[in-house]
């Protein structure tokens, strides 16, 4: 059992961690020698906060295949990103498709606009581990559908959707992802899936900060802000402006954590994204292998031999996760994650509504020795009365 001074921190699809050692150091060199008041002054603090900025914006749009930097928007988190797709994208009378397995992210908004607006919603049928038939999408297409919204990877089974076949059978409807779980460790291309509308975050795959995350929009399409306000150009008017990315980044931006974003960003070139890949495979196929002879433990997800997330959702019979997840962290310093995980839709899906499932999501900084010591604790608690 590993000592509680060392823990073994298995909730990396909540946010990764640790950072690499990269980001902090941005981070630190930013906060002590620029200014972080971008675009507001012509003084050289100023003007050295705009260079972080521009740079981060065309190092994400090369990671996502996304020609032109001025499409890539940065906002608080992927929420707020998608928050701005769904209420700008959809008017009434709108029909939207999606699955059963998003995110409260994108079931909220939805279902206020079912309420408020009159949309309608309808799901793309799921497999009980969470995953969708790009065969179905082409049947469900009607001509009222203005949107398709996709979880690209599961935050909670780690089912993987495949864009390129989705976006290829879209139609005249357009594509919204939601790459929360999969940015930074699945490739993702703009333009050779057919994305109209990408949202991300930069504290889970990205290595970014919390307080990061943003979208790229496809060349052609404009959406109303959300908000409005100073954005340190075209001061003379007080409209606000309808240049991009101007006219959805009012206020100061979050130079600080832009900066780790760019780190991280450069953090997985340098590594490369097919090696963070590669070992975040391999870890989670261990943990299934491992807890696959574990009495009275079911997981429900993908197997191990499916292209998969590496979230994991497990229950064991006669346990709540809730308890699961208590005894993991204070008897065996294991920190996971019990309960829905802010996707009720999802759970639904799987059948494990309304208890949840207690969910472990190695990643790249974790080892196979510690997925041992995971499946060990595993082990000894389904044995305890």
């Amino acid at each position: 059992m590993p000592e509680l001074s060392s823990p073994i921190y298995f909730d990396n699809a909540a946010t990764s961690f640790p950072k690499p050692p990269e980001v902090a150091e941005a981070m630190h060199r930013l906060i002590r020698e620029i200014s972080l008041s971008p675009g507001r002054s012509a003084h050289r603090f100023s003007l050295a906060a705009s260079r972080v900025i521009f740079e981060a914006r065309e190092l994400t749009a090369d990671f996502f295949g996304c020609p032109d930097s001025s499409r890539v928007v940065f906002t608080s988190n992927v929420t707020e990103a998608l928050n701005l797709g769904i209420f700008g994208l959809l008017a009434p009378g709108d029909r939207v498709l999606t699955t059963g397995m998003e995110h409260n992210s994108v079931m909220r908004p939805l279902r206020h606009l079912e309420k408020t607006r009159g949309i309608r919603l309808d799901f793309l049928p799921t497999d009980r581990t969470g995953g969708i038939d790009p065969d179905d999408l082409p049947k469900q297409l009607n001509a009222k559908t203005r949107l398709i919204i996709i979880n690209h990877v599961s935050n909670v089974t780690g089912s993987v959707a495949d864009l390129t076949a989705i976006g290829k059978s879209k139609g005249k409807a357009l594509l919204m992802v939601d790459a929360a779980q999969s940015a930074g460790v699945f490739p993702l291309d703009m333009e050779g899936m057919s994305i109209d509308f990408l949202a991300f975050t930069g504290h889970k795959g990205l290595f970014g900060p919390t307080g990061t995350g943003g979208f790229l929009l496809r060349e052609g399409l404009l959406i109303p802000p959300l908000k409005m306000g100073g954005t340190g150009s075209n001061s003379e008017q007080e409209e606000q402006p309808q240049m991009m990315p101007d006219c959805y980044e009012s206020g100061t931006p979050n130079t600080l954590g832009i900066g780790g974003l760019a780190a991280g960003l450069e953090f997985i070139r340098s590594t490369g994204q097919e090696t963070i890949r590669r070992h975040e495979e391999r870890l989670t196929r261990l943990l299934l292998k491992g807890m696959s002879q574990i009495k009275g433990l079911t997981v429900h997800g993908p197997p191990a031999s499916a292209n998969r997330g590496s979230a994991v959702s497990l229950t064991m019979a006669g346990r709540s996760v809730s308890d699961l997840a208590f005894q993991l962290d204070r008897q065996y310093g294991i920190m996971a994650r019990g309960g829905l995980h802010c996707a009720p839709a999802a759970h639904r899906s799987i059948g494990t509504f309304p208890q949840g499932t207690l969910r472990l999501s190695p990643g790249f900084f974790n080892t196979e020795a510690e997925i041992q010591a995971v499946v060990t604790a595993l082990e000894q608690i389904s044995t305890q009365s």
